[in-house]
């Protein structure tokens, strides 16, 4: 093989190229002795390289599609929709330009071989079409060998494809042109592909991290100010329930010292009366007639009751209930309640308050349940075709939708997923008390995928019924997460609410 050109492209589907119509000119063309030309895929990492043949090609717009032949497949990139941004937006080129492969020395042999692309940034300097097609002004810095590779905002998404430069003989200003988005998805779409769009607005790391810790510092003060007003109603409460608590144990001590009094006195009264009683009784008895001794003791006519007119047992009878009376009142006097009372009513005050409320926070923070996540774009940095909106059912033992069990490590709930199928790993957290998922998506060179997967092959994830399966889970996957950037390519943030 002996490369006649070369170009850049990018993947639109696992199997599909998209490059620029004159890069694959020439392959379209016998060779000078008749032979035929074919068009080689070389990724930009590995060692694995394809052919490729030609779907479709628009000289009109400078656009061609490629077909990836036998196993190679390729990452797609997301297409940013709507406009491509305002002037003074920062853009990327992506490429091979031929320069720079002269200045390292690269022979024909290194041109077939798996390189890192060369990135060169810039801004947009704005839409200016051309006769032919739609295309985007920018001065990201493009040379021959860039033609067809992608120009990316700052969340890598595709905004145009680099097609040509405008002249300059050194001393003028240096301008770039890429084929916008709206000739590129037409194109796309006539050819039966469906590119992954995204309108979403584009935020970087740096921006989400910054408002996640005023998030964070709000709500602390929040909690803060929460705290201290709870506080401040406690005291008043407090202080309310131990006036309350005063004023009805001092009303409750002098209740009982009043009754205690009024027994002593009615005791002492009824003692007095009985103590009359009997003496007037043996005064009678003695100034009234003697009883003749033919007269029987049982002659009811000679009864010392008939006599005297009172009944023997009517003193004793007093004594009787003044005796009760100051038994009733030493204990009306002994039981009064003392000072400490108020502080027992106080306590059982407050524990029936902080029981009703503490029960109240159980059912309010309930985790467990059923949920439907909706994607909070403000807190997300999308770079491709996003879910809006998840159903998640989460139990307590971190199993989600009972059968996927979560990694339960340095106290947040994590499930690490390496495919087999794309160079991506994606970490979902989710804090239950908060009710936030959250997904980070890492795109990884194919060293760096190899490296994530022979990790993740070192242990098999629990089911959701095995014993101490989350803490186990979450030791295991540090292994993988070790492997990982410090910082993912996509963040996408949800709010669960419990569904329907």
């Amino acid at each position: 093989l002996y490369p006649v050109s070369h170009g850049t492209g990018f993947a639109v589907s696992a199997k599909r190229i998209v490059t620029n119509a004159h890069v694959v000119r020439e392959a379209m063309m016998p060779g000078p002795f008749g032979e035929d030309r074919v068009i080689g895929i070389v990724p930009p990492d590995g060692d694995a390289s394809a052919f490729a043949r030609i779907v479709s090609i628009d000289p009109g717009t400078d656009l061609a599609l490629l077909a990836i032949e036998g196993s190679l497949r390729m990452p797609p990139l997301t297409l940013a929709a709507g406009s491509p941004g305002g002037s003074g937006d920062t853009v990327t080129s992506v490429g091979y330009p031929m320069n720079v492969d002269r200045a390292q020395g690269l022979s024909i042999e290194d041109i077939v071989r798996s390189q890192p692309p060369v990135k060169s940034r810039g801004f947009i300097s704005g839409e200016r079409p051309s006769r032919q097609f739609d295309t985007i002004l920018h001065t990201a810095p493009i040379a021959r060998g860039n033609s067809g590779g992608p120009l990316l905002d700052n969340c890598g998404r595709v905004l145009g494809v680099n097609s040509f430069g405008a002249e300059s003989d050194g001393t003028d200003a240096e301008f770039y042109f890429a084929v916008s988005n709206r000739e590129l998805v037409p194109f796309l779409r006539a050819n039966d592909v469906s590119p992954r769009l995204n309108d979403l607005p584009c935020r970087s790391l740096a921006e989400l991290d910054e408002a996640e810790r005023e998030r964070r510092d709000a709500a602390a003060e929040a909690a803060r100010q929460q705290m201290e007003a709870r506080s401040e109603a406690a005291n008043e409460r407090r202080a309310r329930l131990q006036l309350e608590a005063e004023l009805a144990v001092q009303e409750e001590r002098e209740n009982r010292i009043a009754l205690s009094l009024l027994c002593l006195i009615a005791a002492i009264g009824l003692g007095v009366l009985g103590y009359m009683l009997a003496q007037r009784r043996e005064r009678e008895l003695a100034e009234g007639e003697a009883v003749p001794e033919s007269v029987s003791e049982d002659d009811p006519e000679w009864d010392s009751d008939a006599r005297t007119g009172l009944p023997g047992w009517l003193p004793y009878a007093c004594y009787a209930l003044a005796a009760v009376l100051l038994v009733t009142a030493a204990a009306l006097f002994l039981t009064r309640p003392g000072l400490d009372a108020i502080d027992r009513r106080v306590a059982a005050a407050l524990g029936e308050e902080t029981g009703s409320e503490q029960v109240a926070d159980d059912s309010a923070s309930a985790t467990a349940g059923k949920f439907v996540c909706t994607l909070e774009p403000s807190r997300s940095r999308v770079t491709g075709e996003p879910t809006r909106s998840i159903d998640l059912r989460w139990s307590a033992d971190g199993c989600v939708n009972g059968r996927t069990q979560y990694g339960f490590a340095n106290g947040e709930w994590a499930r690490v997923f390496v495919p087999n199928e794309e160079d991506i790993v994606s970490v979902a957290r989710y804090d239950p008390r908060s009710r936030t998922y959250r997904a980070d998506r890492y795109l990884l060179s194919r060293e760096g995928i190899a490296a994530a997967r022979k990790a993740r092959s070192s242990y098999s994830a629990p089911s959701c019924d095995a014993p101490d399966g989350a803490a186990e889970l979450g030791r295991r996957q540090d292994a993988v997460l070790a492997a990982l950037p410090s910082q993912p390519n996509e963040r996408l943030v949800y709010s669960c609410q419990p569904a329907d």
